[in-house]
């Protein structure tokens, strides 16, 4: 799946370009992607077959975020969490999504920055934005709606494969919250490209 020279682990691994070479981060983050979009495709889209629409647009997706904040601080890895939460697993949104939001929410000065332990960055609602969410309360509440409608869909509509998309769920975003850590080490990359590729090959070999 993923090429690198060492690992520790007493397994060989196999590049996709014609193996060796060493860990390419830019290949790890491009798989972290696709997969992230591939979980929005099939539970994030609200729309039937094919290519699915956006679950929110930048204005919509700003209010749900600002809401939650609202309810209690949280960085964006809770945000993430709390919305797939919500949504029974159906949608999580992209933390590429997520960040820049937060960021413009900030200098909108409708969130702040709380202090808090180890790089991850905690908000909480300002009162400029609590004035906001009470003007924009009824398009709120229709937002909320529509999470807990995708969440009722999704319950009826589980099927045998749902215990596997909730744990490549939880993979994408233990992966993607580990490694946009600015303590990310290349050894890290390395030790955590090997762990899938372990669980890959174990994968394979079920019968």
């Amino acid at each position: 799946m993923f090429g690198f020279s060492h690992g520790g682990r007493g397994h060989h691994h196999h590049g996709s370009r014609g193996g060796g070479g060493g860990f390419d981060p830019e290949r790890f983050f491009h798989w972290i992607e696709r997969l992230n979009d591939s979980e929005h495709r099939r539970g994030g889209g609200g729309g039937g077959g094919g290519r699915s629409r956006r679950m929110f647009d930048g204005s919509e997706l700003r209010l749900v975020l600002l809401k939650l904040i609202a309810d209690t601080p949280r960085h964006g890895y809770e945000l993430i969490k709390a919305i797939e939460t919500l949504t029974g697993g159906a949608y999580a949104p992209s933390p590429g999504v997520v960040y820049p939001t937060l960021t413009l929410l900030d200098e909108m000065e409708l969130i702040a920055e709380q202090a808090s332990e180890g790089a991850r960055k905690r908000f909480a609602v300002t009162d400029a934005g609590r004035a906001h969410l009470d003007e924009q309360a009824e398009t709120v509440a229709t937002l909320m709606a529509r999470l807990e409608a995708l969440a009722a869909q999704r319950a009826q509509g589980e099927g045998e494969g749902a215990p596997v998309r909730r744990a490549m769920h939880n993979l994408r975003h233990a992966v993607m919250d580990r490694v946009k850590r600015t303590d990310a080490s290349p050894e890290l990359l390395h030790e955590i490209a090997a762990l899938i590729d372990e669980v890959a090959q174990k994968v394979e070999r079920l019968k």
